[in-house]
């Protein structure tokens, strides 16, 4: 690597003391639209995992990634950063933090009610979504720019409901798209179904999140699943090969000593697999290729089935 390219480097880590530094790979000069679907994923991605930190570092690492104007919102826990530029307006909500005990119950509450629209979401995830929307439909009412929704693990049913509830509010903006990084499953089937967004749902292997909670207590994925095998790359497996690869993912941590389950919900594998993945796709245009759309990643299938909206009408 070149002295130059290091300094290059060496401009964009972030880190606070005593915490653990991370790069800032995203530098946004434009509109999101003029990314590829690759770029938007690690620029969605980057700002999921920025929105963990504090308001400051979260500051400084947005300006980076070219967001130079950063708002938080917090209520009892519940928390977002919408991060603006002269192009778009993004919302990043976070995630699950272990030491929050609001986290905790959100994350733990998996009674269905009655969501505002059609259908059921999870108690915990609307709860919290309820607590924090009073502000970000405020904050949105103003808002003439390209919307976009993120987030990571709470962060990701979060955004999915926030994004939903733009459809039916009296703001005139509604999201351009949504990506979501490690997301629990969010409402059932009629829910999931009801708003016609395209939603990106990111599933790293192994990822634990990503199965809970249950399909058996009614909860279905929404959005199109774009999958991350066990050795990082960004692909789409049919149903058995999938299997397959995850079988092989456990084993692989088992030898290793982890618990592939929990190591591939942190966000910055996500991160490190789309960084791949998007250094690959530079190497490809630079050799005369061309960058591929969404829907060479995206599996549209969904979590649904004739059957199981016929016994939710029947309920």
């Amino acid at each position: 690597m070149s002295e130059g390219a290091v300094n290059e480097l060496a401009s964009r880590i972030v880190a606070d003391p005593a915490e653990v530094p991370f790069v800032v790979h995203s530098n946004v000069k434009g509109p999101i639209k003029d990314l590829t679907f690759l770029e938007r994923a690690l620029l969605f991605a980057e700002l999921s995992m920025i929105s963990y930190n504090d308001e400051d570092e979260a500051r400084r690492a947005a300006t980076l990634a070219g967001f130079d104007d950063v708002t938080f919102y917090n209520h009892d826990g519940s928390q977002a950063f919408r991060f603006r530029n002269q192009f778009d307006c993004i919302i990043a909500c976070r995630g699950t933090e272990p030491n929050e005990w609001n986290d905790i119950q959100a994350d733990a509450n998996a009674t269905s009610v009655i969501a505002e629209t059609i259908g059921k979401v999870h108690r915990g995830f609307k709860q919290e979504v309820d607590d924090l929307w009073p502000m970000l439909e405020t904050a949105l009412m103003s808002n003439e720019q390209p919307l976009w929704f993120c987030g990571h693990s709470l962060g990701a049913a979060m955004a999915t409901i926030c994004s939903g509830r733009c459809f039916l509010s009296h703001i005139d903006s509604n999201p351009e798209q949504l990506y979501t990084y490690g997301s629990p499953r969010v409402g059932n089937n009629r829910y999931v179904n009801y708003v016609k967004l395209e939603h990106f749902r990111f599933v790293n292997n192994n990822d634990i999140v990503t199965r809970v909670p249950p399909f058996f207590l009614g909860y279905r994925h929404c959005g199109s699943e774009i999958y991350m095998d066990r050795n990082g790359r960004v692909r789409k497996l049919g149903m058995i090969m999938k299997r397959r690869d995850r079988l092989r993912g456990f084993l692989g941590g088992l030898r290793r000593w982890k618990i592939d389950h929990f190591a591939d919900h942190s966000i910055h594998r996500y991160i490190d697999a789309i960084f791949k993945a998007v250094e690959g796709e530079k190497k490809t245009v630079a050799e005369g290729g061309e960058a591929k759309p969404a829907d060479y990643y995206a599996c549209t299938k969904r979590e649904w089935t004739i059957e199981s909206d016929l016994v939710e009408k029947s309920g």
